[in-house]
């Protein structure tokens, strides 16, 4: 089966688009139609039915396509293993994070890592952490730097690097700060929160707090950029939970003693994946440089 007309299927199964899958590998749109037309002929069946503009897999190009990801994993691999074999540790590192470690952690590990391998190119994809997890399971990423997941992936190794406090915060002339006495949980959940989707392994962390106390949430805004939630807050349009690192002075710190709540951050990749010389390297260098 050859590999080129593979990868042009594999590619228009992804893009729902043989243009974009053309673009993709610098060919024009004919020259990914006859790939994809070599390979069904080779299978003696249709991989894709064509109605009006809109592509989408057969039965059959539905069975191929695990087995044509799979594939795929193995070369890459392959051709890793034999480039690692000599020389410097060089190449391609493809590194998925989420937009809040990209900003407060990476910065001094890049910086580092750029100095001490300048042969690896790193690309960074920034996404929240739950789809980071979902590439590195299905082989798209071969490296992410994220909010460890509150229960553990069976198909997924975690290296936990960074220990991330979350703190309570709010707006320095909130209602909640002028209603006398120590601010609770009780109390908060009387007034309009602003924080992570609930479905996001923070949202989780936060959401089975205020469950093991028989508390609800009245979450009023929703975004998993937190550089947007802090200025929401600041602004009084509600309480949230933030990691400790992000504290300023637009916002007030709310101490409920009996509460410690924290997220762990680090690093995680698939377990039947074979890590190249980079990505083992960057691994190291997160870790030196970790709590």
């Amino acid at each position: 089966m050859d590999i080129q007309n593979l990868n042009a299927f594999l590619l228009v199964a992804e893009a729902g688009s043989f243009s974009l899958a053309a673009e993709k590998l610098h060919l024009t749109q004919p020259a990914v139609s006859k790939r994809v037309a070599l390979l069904e002929d080779q299978l003696g069946t249709e991989l894709f039915d064509r109605i009006g503009r809109v592509i989408s897999l057969t039965e059959a190009g539905q069975a191929l396509l695990p087995h044509a990801k799979a594939v795929q994993q193995e070369l890459s691999q392959a051709e890793r293993s034999v480039r690692d074999l000599a020389g410097d540790v060089a190449g391609h590192l493809l590194l998925a994070t989420s937009h809040h470690i990209g900003l407060h952690r990476l910065p001094p590990v890049l910086s580092s890592f750029s100095r001490a391998y300048p042969a690896v190119n790193i690309d960074i994809d920034f996404m929240d952490s739950e789809q980071a997890y979902e590439l590195i399971v299905q082989g798209k990423v071969e490296l992410a730097v994220v909010t460890l997941a509150p229960k553990e992936e069976a198909s997924v190794i975690s290296i936990p690097v960074w220990h991330d406090p979350l703190d309570f915060m709010i707006a320095r002339d909130h209602d909640v700060l002028r209603e006398g006495g120590r601010p609770s949980l009780v109390s908060l959940s009387r007034h309009p929160a602003i924080l992570p989707g609930l479905n996001t392994y923070t949202g989780q962390i936060i959401k089975r707090l205020f469950d093991e106390h028989s508390l609800k949430l009245q979450v009023s805004l929703v975004t998993n950029y937190l550089e947007t939630i802090r200025m929401m807050a600041s602004v009084g349009l509600g309480w949230t939970i933030l990691p400790r690192s992000m504290r300023d002075d637009s916002l007030a710190i709310i101490d409920i003693p009996e509460v410690k709540i924290e997220r762990t951050l680090g690093l995680v990749y698939h377990r039947g994946r074979s890590l190249s010389r980079a990505a083992r390297a960057f691994i190291e260098a997160v870790q030196s440089l970790g709590d």
